[in-house]
């Protein structure tokens, strides 16, 4: 079994952030929103919380297809802020989608202020990812959707490999590195399942969504 590696939790060096904004993220981000809508179910509304936005991409393409949503974006990255913003303020969605320096471990929010609760391949990032998902479920209202989807580490070197090769193998060497370094960063579909439940998260359900991502998923 591949132990899990951990990775630099906060991608702050404009370098590094460049390089991953540089990454085709199209498909991915499309796969995530369209779940999240069939979580959410028709017209969906209230106020959502996107741990760990990145770039923005997230919120940029669920606001197009969800017009009553009230988007809150949290990263630990001013590097990630500072591209999102520049996104959100050209989409003019910086009335819906609002941006704020924040840790997902530690959320300055009041418990059960949001409807909906989302991240996407942010799990890896964190040393203790039993700290993210306890920070999710308390600001998550009882009854609200909650979409946490992340890599999954794979079972050993080799198939991590055919993996950088089969999806990055276009790619820049950098964004093979970063590629490579997450899939060895991530959980174990097992190991979330444990943790979901430690951190009472046991009625979420496990998804294999790809041969590398997975989602733990709640919808009321």
């Amino acid at each position: 079994m591949l132990e899990r590696r951990l990775e630099p939790e906060v991608m702050d060096d404009p370098v590094e952030a460049a390089a991953y904004q540089a990454m085709d993220h199209t498909q991915a981000n499309e796969a995530f929103v369209l779940r999240l809508l069939e979580l959410l179910g028709s017209e969906p509304t209230g106020a959502a919380l996107d741990l760990g936005t990145g770039p923005g991409d997230i919120p940029i393409l669920l606001c197009g297809r969800a017009p009553l949503l009230r988007i809150t974006a949290i990263d630990l990255a001013q590097s990630m802020l500072n591209l999102a913003g520049t996104k959100i303020q050209s989409a003019g969605l910086a009335d819906r989608i609002g941006l704020h320096l924040a840790d997902v471990k530690r959320l300055p929010f009041a418990d059960s202020a949001f409807d909906i609760v989302f991240s996407n391949t942010i799990l890896h990032h964190i040393p203790e990812p039993a700290e993210m998902l306890r920070e999710a479920g308390r600001v998550l209202r009882p009854g609200g959707v909650l979409l946490i989807r992340d890599l999954f580490r794979p079972p050993d070197r080799a198939t991590l490999d055919r993996l950088v090769d089969h999806h990055a193998g276009n790619a820049t060497a950098e964004q093979q590195r970063l590629f490579a370094e997450s899939l060895h960063a991530a959980l174990t579909p097992d190991e979330l399942a444990v943790l979901a439940e430690q951190e009472g998260l046991g009625a979420a359900q496990i998804v294999l969504d790809t041969d590398r991502h997975m989602s733990l998923q709640m919808a009321g």
